[in-house]
């Protein structure tokens, strides 16, 4: 299937993995899934809780931002590579979603957002008539 109702964005271009931006601010990867009824957002988001991350659909923008607070408190590692601090990600949503049930859930560190498609994008059988 070819996905031409969405397109993500990052900020400070296209990156291989989480970026850490001067601030503490990191952009979270996310792998998306498109099906027949709806897309599927996957974001890796370790440590990320219900309370603790806020999505919000305007102006056909579905934006992703929250905090991501440290899991070993009081341990100073000698590297490190998942990010802690606040994240934001955005992406531009096509006419083809219903924003209406737009719906999602945290589980195991991964952040998941349905983006159901409207009933116009659907594939649907058309029944031929013998005359």
């Amino acid at each position: 299937m070819t996905n031409t109702m969405m397109t993500a964005s990052k900020e400070r271009g296209d990156l291989a993995g989480s970026e850490r931006t001067r601030q503490t601010t990191f952009v979270p990867r996310f792998d998306i899934w498109e099906g027949s009824e709806e897309l599927i957002l996957f974001g890796d988001l370790p440590g990320v809780t219900a309370e603790t991350v806020d999505i919000r659909f305007e102006n056909n923008q579905l934006s992703i931002h929250g905090k991501v607070r440290s899991r070993q408190e009081g341990i100073q590692f000698l590297y490190g590579e998942y990010a802690v601090g606040d994240f934001f990600r955005t992406f531009t949503i096509g006419e083809a979603i219903d924003t209406t049930k737009i719906a999602a859930e945290v589980k195991d560190g991964v952040l998941t957002v349905h983006l159901p498609k409207s009933d116009k994008v659907k594939p649907r059988r058309i029944d031929v008539k013998a005359t």
